[in-house]
């Protein structure tokens, strides 16, 4: 039962190395990696050993059968966890497709408010939401806007510009 014993607590101590060092140790996979699509990740195998570790050590010694029948339900307890980690970790990362990160071109059709008042030649600042975070961008106006200023944003010229136009209430 000591074997069994030593192999579940061996698993949960990769299990903290891997979370602890957070990939630093997939290195040492990487080649077998790509093959089996992320099947032997440091969770996936300290789950298949903690499992297999456990699981033995309960049917060793709840049971009256030996080593072999303890180390054949530990496989498969071990194959089973591997495999619902391997799942749980593949879904994690997939995430459920519907959401992307914010883009500069989300902004157009947007309102803000001016921060530093836009000449007609020029350049002045305009306080943005992109994905619920505030954001200072440059901006342009046809006309000159005041500051604090409610403007709409009717294009966006670059990464850190935009193209605005007073509201009028």
């Amino acid at each position: 039962m000591g074997w069994f014993l030593g192999l579940g607590i061996g698993g949960l101590v990769l299990l903290v190395l891997a979370l602890v060092f957070d990939g630093v140790l997939e290195g040492f996979l990487d080649g077998l990696g790509a093959v089996l699509d992320g099947f032997l990740s440091l969770p996936v195998i300290a789950g298949f050993v903690s499992a297999l570790g456990f699981t033995g050590a309960v049917v060793l010694g709840t049971t009256g059968t030996g080593a072999g029948v303890a180390t054949g339900a530990g496989v498969v307890a071990g194959g089973v966890t591997g495999w619902a980690t391997w799942r749980f970790g593949r879904a994690l990362m997939r995430g459920d497709g519907t959401s992307s990160a914010p883009r500069g071109e989300d902004l157009t059709g947007s309102s803000g408010s001016v921060v530093t008042a836009i000449p007609v030649e020029g350049y002045g600042e305009v306080l943005l939401s992109l994905g619920g975070q505030p954001v200072k961008y440059a901006a342009r106006a046809e006309v000159p806007v005041a500051r604090g200023a409610e403007v709409w944003v009717e294009a966006v010229l670059s990464p850190t510009s935009v193209a605005v136009r007073p509201v009028h209430r």
